[in-house]
């Protein structure tokens, strides 16, 4: 809010009503966790936008995210990978979670 920012949240509702694809198109940055191999279409995807796909599905014996990689990253100015691309980071706050809570019983 301090950088007047505004944050749009798409759920089921937004793509029944048809209004999906008007909100990714807007977006400057995309964060997509829903679980549903490529429901964003590449072509959707704003010139230079950022866009962070949590998605991660089994397509046929591949692994795939919730965005149409191959097509979102020639509009993208950034985009992560699936598989690869937060996935790691995921573990790596998971580990530093259990560390610090080891550290919490044993400094209790």
């Amino acid at each position: 809010m301090d950088k007047f920012a505004t944050v749009s949240i798409c759920h089921i509702a937004t793509s029944e009503r048809g209004m999906l694809e008007d909100h990714v198109k807007m977006a400057e940055i995309l964060i997509v966790a829903v679980g549903k191999a490529h429901l964003i279409k590449g072509e959707w995807i704003r010139e230079g936008a950022i866009v962070i796909d949590v998605g991660i599905n089994k397509l046929g014996d591949k692994i795939v995210g919730d965005v149409e990689f191959e097509i979102a990253k020639e509009k993208a100015s950034w985009i992560t990978p699936v598989p690869g691309g937060v996935g790691p980071v995921t573990t790596a706050i998971l580990l530093r979670n259990t560390v610090n809570a080891a550290k919490s019983i044993i400094n209790a």
